[in-house]
């Protein structure tokens, strides 16, 4: 378990309840996660919490980020909005491997909908525990190209 890694961790109210359990959990297994949001079923939405996470993640202030919604995909469509930012939806273990290892993800998002806590569990430790291999390095250069793009007009 990488329990120095700092996380930041947001959702929207599709996954309120599936966030407050896999936060209660990762606390238990030693992880530092700084909730982001949002506070209720009720009130939220998902482009607000995914720049939150996504901003922290980029600026240093935490290792990574996990976003939380419905189905993932509009986590991971606000969140790689922000430059700097490699977000991936995925849904299991594999998935959240390769997100890693190939593509260096420094944001994971995923369903409420879509995977049950356990396997969100299991799929979010093994994302952790993944290291960037540098297997495409050209690819990700080129994407950091493309942020400094946008960023430059």
């Amino acid at each position: 378990m990488q329990q120095q890694l700092k996380i930041a961790m947001g959702c929207d109210p599709a996954a309120y309840d599936f966030k407050v359990e896999i936060l209660r959990v990762m606390e238990q297994n030693g992880y530092s996660v700084y909730d982001v949001g949002c506070d209720s079923a009720q009130e939220g939405l998902f482009a607000t919490e995914a720049k939150k996470v996504a901003d922290l993640v980029v600026s240093g202030q935490v290792d990574r980020g996990i976003l939380l919604c419905g189905t993932g995909q509009g986590m991971a469509m606000a969140a790689n909005k922000v430059p700097g930012v490699r977000a991936a939806l995925c849904f299991d273990i594999f998935q959240a491997i390769m997100s890693r290892e190939h593509n260096n993800a420094n944001i994971l998002c995923t369903g409420a909908w879509m995977i049950t806590v356990p396997e969100a569990l299991r799929m979010i430790e093994a994302w952790l525990f993944a290291n960037y291999a540098g297997h495409h390095q050209d690819g990700l250069a080129l994407m950091d190209a493309y942020d400094r793009e946008g960023r430059e007009g």
